[in-house]
């Protein structure tokens, strides 16, 4: 019989738990900070300064998006397709969301 050097699924579904929640947590903290920088522009809004809420998506988008492409990258280069993908998916739809929420979509 070959022996693999590949992570277990079930490892890789333990893995993908425990990063799931992390993700969850920095997306939902994301979203928050977008809230309440537009909830803060409606007080201040003269339509010649950029946004405050637009910044903070920008820099959300950054943070989520290139969190995607380190982690759910790296794992994936690692053989760990389970929680790569997983990273890539739940990331990158959190990067879309906080962007379409600013974009007022």
């Amino acid at each position: 019989m070959r022996q693999t050097n590949e992570p277990s699924t079930g490892q890789q579904i333990v893995i993908s738990v425990a990063l799931l929640v992390i993700d969850f947590m920095l997306i939902a903290w994301s979203l928050y900070g977008v809230g309440m920088a537009g909830w803060a522009d409606s007080y201040e809004s003269d339509g010649v300064v950029p946004s405050s809420a637009s910044r903070a998506a920008a820099q959300a988008l950054w943070l989520l998006g290139g969190g995607a492409v380190l982690t759910g990258g790296g794992l994936l280069a690692l053989g760990w397709r389970i929680p790569g993908v997983v990273q890539l998916v739940v990331l990158g739809g959190g990067a879309v969301l906080v962007s379409s929420l600013a974009a007022g979509g």
